[in-house]
């Protein structure tokens, strides 16, 4: 665990060594959470194994427990559009392996923090931002991320060196080498790497996308 800045505070829960490795989430949404396996599977197979179940799909609190007994110890499976401490201890009950919010909400982060559990609280001016790294985030989303860009990153770093970021919203499979050099610790995507999956498109070519994915992460590694 990493330590806050501040003393008597939480410990920051540390990044699992999943997205350490992989550093890419895919963030899933569909008409029903009872669609997600084939396509987890699929990502899964691309070497994306951080995967974000959105609370605006319907049946995710039922269909996690299943998933998580499904695929095991192969992939982590995570809840996002989280809003409320509520709906994050729900999560975490059921075995959530990080929780991710679109906004900078106090007491989802508290929830988290104080069980240890991974949590990715959005914002993105400087204070939102901020103000969930302080309260122990273990990275912050920058959302929508397609607003500001890789270089809004660097610019974070001058008055606030130590925070880790994740961009969401907007990122297209393209953009994912630019984030990574920036010193992103991941890059969330959604429609650009799902495509039509949920639609009836093919999970073959899903699976290639995962693997564009993972390999444009292991080149910008590489280059910076």
């Amino acid at each position: 665990m990493l330590s806050l800045e501040n003393p008597g505070t939480a410990s920051r829960p540390a990044p699992s060594a999943i997205l350490r490795d992989t550093r890419v989430v895919a963030v899933l949404r569909a008409r029903h959470a009872k669609d997600y396996g084939p396509v987890v599977e699929a990502l899964r197979d691309g070497g994306v194994l951080s995967i974000e179940l959105t609370l605006s799909t319907p049946g995710v609190f039922e269909e996690l427990p299943l998933l998580r007994e499904r695929f095991g110890e192969s992939v982590e499976i995570g809840v996002g559009t989280v809003t409320t401490a509520a709906e994050a201890e729900t999560a975490l009950d059921l075995g959530a392996a990080y929780v991710v919010t679109p906004i900078t909400e106090p007491d989802v982060i508290t929830a988290c923090t104080r069980r240890g559990v991974p949590v990715f609280p959005g914002g993105l001016t400087p204070t939102e931002l901020h103000t969930g790294w302080k309260l122990g985030a273990t990275a912050v989303k920058v959302f929508p991320a397609s607003t500001v860009g890789p270089g809004y990153v660097s610019q974070l770093r001058g008055p606030f060196p130590d925070i880790q970021v994740v961009p969401s919203g907007g990122v297209n499979i393209e953009d994912v080498p630019a984030w990574i050099r920036a010193g992103a610790l991941a890059v969330s995507l959604g429609g650009p790497l799902l495509g039509d999956a949920f639609k009836g498109g093919s999970l073959t070519e899903l699976t290639a996308r995962a693997r564009r994915v993972r390999n444009f992460v292991d080149e910008a590694r590489e280059s910076r």
